[in-house]
């Protein structure tokens, strides 16, 4: 039977590492920082774990929310993190990585893409630059079109489509993500200027339109392989993202 009284010791734990955020759309639940040691290329380097639930309805009962978790599958709905390093909220130079989910690339390793190198990579450059936060987007598997639909497109990727054409043939555009969301967290967690690793236009574009303030553009090129290379002369050529140089297809 549900136990329909939350224990009043669990609920101080939980409530004061919660934050509720307030959007045009409903609102977020923030749940951390949780300390959170990581093997990264073989060394222990301990972050700082957040959360985050998107909600329509929102209320500042924190109670009712963590009673309401029970009802909800959430194991069947993606959830987005931010791994914090250093004194984010503070400190002057502080850099971020938005990084979309990708299951081949970043948990079997797949070759196909880049996707696992640069999580590992920008974590890994966060860490020497002193402070920053990865923030890893759920609902952006295949740049929006969901697992499922991935695993169709790299059949015709393997048929001569490009990722792009991939995309277009199953009915989706090329790249339908959001960081709406991401930004309203950013926003929460620090009011200063950051630096974004990148090679998407469109990232930075995104931060700049919801009025954040960047002091720069760090590209994260690497891994480069017989396995992927089609894939990242695609997302230059078609997809408009920059060349280590700072260059594009339509510059």
């Amino acid at each position: 039977m549900k136990n329909t009284k939350l224990d009043q010791k669990v609920l101080s734990l939980l409530e004061k590492k919660i934050t509720l955020i307030r959007t045009n759309e409903g609102g977020i639940y923030l749940v951390g920082p949780v300390n959170l040691p990581v093997n990264l290329y073989g060394e222990t380097v301990k972050f700082q774990w957040y959360c985050w639930l998107n909600c329509k309805e929102v209320t500042d009962d924190f109670e009712k929310v963590i009673e309401k978790l029970t009802d909800l599958n959430l194991a069947e709905m993606q959830q987005s993190s931010v791994l914090v390093y250093g004194d984010f909220e503070h400190g002057d130079d502080a850099l971020i990585r938005m990084h979309s989910i990708c299951h081949t690339g970043d948990i079997f390793g797949s070759k196909r893409c880049d996707c696992g190198y640069q999580l590992k990579e920008s974590m890994k450059i966060i860490v020497e630059h002193g402070t920053g936060a990865l923030f890893y987007l759920a609902n952006h598997e295949g740049r929006g079109i969901g697992l499922f639909s991935k695993a169709m497109a790299y059949i015709l990727q393997e048929n001569g489509y490009d990722t792009v054409d991939a995309n277009y043939a199953l009915g989706f555009v090329n790249d339908s993500r959001n960081y709406n969301d991401a930004i309203h967290v950013l926003k929460a967690l620090r009011s200063k200027p950051v630096s974004l690793v990148t090679n998407n236009p469109k990232k930075v574009e995104a931060l700049k339109e919801a009025g954040l303030e960047l002091s720069g553009r760090k590209p994260i090129w690497g891994d480069v392989s017989e396995y992927n290379r089609n894939y990242l002369e695609t997302k230059i050529n078609r997809s408009g993202h920059l060349n280590e140089d700072g260059s594009c297809c339509n510059d």
